[in-house]
């Protein structure tokens, strides 16, 4: 089973919060911990933006792929 040191509903947060508070999340990640993101869409764009922002700092795992429920599992390298 996984672990995960954080978990974030980013549908509890405000449009304008919620990649702000995800990528807070994830720099108090240290090397080996993994944090948990919830979401009600696909967060493919904030894939990307991880992919722009910390470049080969981070590993993306889906653990649910919706169609109303998208959990992923974000590591820190």
């Amino acid at each position: 089973m996984n672990t995960f040191k954080s978990t974030v509903n980013a549908t509890e947060y405000p449009p304008q919060l919620k990649h702000k508070v995800i990528f807070e999340t994830f720099d108090a990640l240290n090397q080996g911990e993994a944090m948990l993101l919830i979401n009600d869409h696909d967060p493919k764009p904030l894939f990307y933006q991880f992919q722009i922002e910390r470049p080969n700092q981070f590993t993306w795992d889906y653990i649910e792929q919706g169609p109303e429920t998208f959990r992923v599992k974000i590591g820190c390298v």
